[in-house]
């Protein structure tokens, strides 16, 4: 499988040097990484290039709404314990981006690669994954996302029949009915704290029963299947029934499932779950996220937050009141432009904060957080909100863009 004994052909050749030539452009014009135009031009001179560069990998693909490119993050740094690997470390995922990424990997063994949702099924269908990770469905961009059970419907069809090993969350209906498709499926008890687009069956639309942690359709029986692995408090217990203890930097439950799902699949690789997770403590932040910056003599953590699944997880790992907290919000095409999810989350959760809200869109989020009886100020911009904000540590909650722009700001 591994090695370089299949060489690229002089055509595919030509394209990896034309897009490394095009993305150092775009870098040095200060257009960002490049890695995106990079694999534009590479595949329109060598259309099957990502397959012929995958071919020599051993694939990992991960997709999900939430928690992709941190899972992305925590499974390269397992599978380095095995070989080299190549990754989207930062985030580009879609076939572009993930081109331009394995064009720079020549000596690995393993591809570890984020996909956004929807071009799951074509980049499986072109990468042949020896495993692909599944961690949830939930609403998100909603202009422009196909509502959640299309979605679902997308993998079930794209993954019908995949070789791959498929290590899929068995909390989440959407993510089990999408997964149940293909032959070879590790369950891994993730847990699901949204659960606002999973109250009716997938698979036949009748009413969800949610009793406990376990679901089932009252109509036509489809049900939570039996994990293998599982996240329980600060562990991950794998299928002999041992317990190992995760250790990790960065924050939060939402973490503690990504760690445990990385683990299931870092064993598919022949990598031990204590090997895994002790790689695993290496992760301090993920292109940028979780990091604490200095900025005006104060601490500001940075948390980026996209939709109402990644609000309500954000919430539960910030400091408690009364920790002042800077709420960003844009609506730019990478963000999605409809910003109606901003009703879809609770924010009564931020109750006794001191709250400060900027972005694009700071007006709407202003509305919204009126109607959740939340004390907040609106500020122009970052500088002001912090110069607003009461003593101690700062948490700076932002969605895609607004993230974007709060790093380049602080010189993170």
């Amino acid at each position: 499988m591994a090695g370089n004994s299949d060489p690229l052909t002089p055509r595919a050749k030509l394209a990896v040097t034309a897009g490394k030539a095009v993305a150092a452009a775009s870098r040095a014009a200060g257009r960002g990484s490049g890695s995106v135009i990079g694999g534009r031009v590479a595949l329109k001179l060598d259309p099957d290039l990502l397959g012929r560069l995958a071919q020599n990998l051993d694939v990992t693909l991960v997709s999900a709404t939430n928690g992709k490119t941190t899972t992305t993050r925590l499974i390269a740094e397992a599978l380095r314990a095995a070989g080299p690997v190549v990754s989207n470390a930062l985030g580009a995922n879609m076939p572009a981006g993930i081109t331009s990424a394995l064009a720079g990997g020549s000596d690995a063994r393993f591809g570890v690669i984020e996909v956004d949702e929807k071009y799951l099924a074509g980049v499986a269908r072109d990468t042949d994954p020896k495993c692909i990770a599944l961690l949830n469905l939930s609403r998100d961009q909603l202009d422009r996302a196909a509502e959640t059970r299309m979605l679902a419907e997308n993998w079930r069809e794209g993954l019908a029949g995949s070789k791959a090993v498929i290590v899929a969350n068995c909390d989440d209906p959407l993510v089990v009915w999408a997964a149940s498709s293909s032959p070879n499926v590790i369950w891994v008890a993730a847990g699901q704290m949204w659960k606002d687009d999973a109250w009716s069956c997938p698979a036949c639309g009748g009413v969800m029963q949610r009793p406990g942690d376990d679901w089932f359709c009252g109509e036509c029986g489809f049900r939570r299947p039996t994990p293998s692995w599982a996240l329980s408090g600060d562990h991950v217990l794998d299928p002999h029934g041992s317990a190992w203890p995760i250790h990790l930097q960065l924050p939060g439950r939402a973490n503690k499932a990504n760690a445990a799902s990385s683990a299931a699949v870092a064993a598919v690789f022949g990598v031990p779950p204590q090997v895994a997770l002790e790689r695993m403590y290496q992760v301090q932040a993920v292109a940028g996220r979780y990091d604490v910056v200095q900025f005006q003599g104060r601490d500001l953590r940075l948390l980026l937050a996209k939709n109402p699944a990644g609000w309500l997880e954000t919430f539960s790992l910030i400091d408690p009141p009364p920790t002042p907290v800077v709420l960003s919000v844009n609506a730019r095409g990478a963000d999605g432009t409809d910003t109606s999810w901003l009703w879809d989350v609770d924010y009564t959760r931020l109750t006794g904060h001191p709250l400060f809200v900027i972005g694009d869109r700071k007006l709407d989020l202003a509305v919204r957080l009126e109607v959740a009886n939340q004390h907040f100020q609106v500020c122009e911009d970052l500088d002001q909100a912090v110069q607003q904000a009461p003593p101690g540590r700062i948490e700076v909650i932002a969605n895609y863009t607004a993230f974007q722009d709060l790093r380049r700001r602080v010189g993170n």
